[in-house]
């Protein structure tokens, strides 16, 4: 049973929100479908990278943010540092590219408006990325980049990531709350956009979402998870969160498009994590694909993702720490 919240569909649940699209988007989405869908599957490879992170430098800068190259815990990165950020709170920023492709400087101006969204600064670690560098050199990266973090005196981290960050980011919070007191207590919140959770490509949206989704195959994703993975079994919890033990996570919320053949992905990671007890949300945007919130200041939903991103994490940094 659902009811009409806001315009939002919302589960009686509650642990799930459907959000309709407007008038305006689905044409803007027609409009942007018609550029797309014909290269659907083709960026292949490291020869992607270029095209990859072109696209990303599309996202409109936000404003009042200026940028700061930077070394965190051995790893090189970017800082996004908005005007007035709060001290000692900063969100930990996974980029995306399926492990393959992608930068700090490509995606600086996305994390750009997350930080402001957020009122804290965002830093974007430039991790390691497949052929080159097959895993476990991402995760091992990420979590030096976090533990750098507590050595730079930050008390309140909130770790966010998108597409293959989104795996990677929550591959993250399930190492620290595993761990040591310290590095769990700084750990406030997650936020995962459209998340790879599950590396061995299983779901039923990868069928009931072939089409819609203009962007990506299942062989295409076949072949650059195989380059990430170098052999390592794709049901392994350290490579998909989906096997994770999620007992004793920080608060997440998980916003993915409707048609993406990612969606299920999401859908059953946030299942299993209700099942545990965590506090989790899942957010789905009709009509809209993989990477929608890229388009904020071009689409209503890219910016009311980016206003309930903002609120969830401010009210996770201002909350009191909780020992997990």
């Amino acid at each position: 049973m659902q009811t009409q919240i806001l315009g939002s569909s919302v589960t009686a649940d509650t642990w799930s929100v459907f959000h309709p699209i407007t008038a305006e988007d689905a044409t803007a989405m027609a409009v942007m479908r018609a550029i797309v869908e014909p290269n659907k599957g083709r960026m292949q490879g490291t020869a992607a990278r270029v095209r990859f992170d072109a696209i990303m430098e599309r996202v409109t800068a936000p404003e009042g943010v200026t940028y700061e190259a930077d070394t965190v815990g051995g790893v090189s990165g970017l800082w996004c540092k908005p005007e007035d950020a709060r001290p000692g709170e900063v969100v930990l920023h996974i980029h995306g590219g399926w492990f393959n492709w992608g930068s700090a400087q490509a995606f600086r101006h996305l994390v750009g408006h997350i930080a402001v969204s957020a009122g804290v600064q965002a830093f974007v670690p430039e991790y390691r990325l497949a052929p080159e560098h097959p895993f476990p050199a991402a995760p091992e990266d990420i979590r030096a980049s976090y533990l750098g973090l507590i050595e730079r005196g930050f008390s309140k981290i909130a770790v966010t990531g998108d597409s293959a960050g989104g795996n990677l980011a929550l591959g993250l919070i399930a190492f620290v709350s595993a761990g040591t007191t310290s590095a769990k207590s700084a750990l406030v919140a997650s936020v995962a956009l459209s998340p790879v959770t599950d590396l061995s490509l299983s779901g039923e949206s990868w069928t009931t979402r072939a089409a819609v989704d203009p962007y990506f195959t299942r062989p295409q994703a076949a072949k650059l998870v195989r380059s990430y993975l170098a052999g390592h079994d794709a049901t392994d919890p350290f490579v998909s969160p989906l096997h994770i033990n999620l007992a004793g996570l920080p608060p997440i919320r998980v916003h993915v498009g409707d048609d993406e053949v990612l969606l299920d992905n999401s859908v059953r990671f946030v299942e299993r994590a209700i099942a545990v007890g965590v506090d989790v949300r899942l957010d789905v945007w009709k009509g809209m694909v993989h990477g929608f919130l890229g388009s904020v200041g071009r689409l209503a939903a890219s910016e009311e993702a980016l206003r309930l991103i903002g609120e969830f994490l401010i009210e996770r940094f201002a909350a009191p720490a909780v020992q997990r």
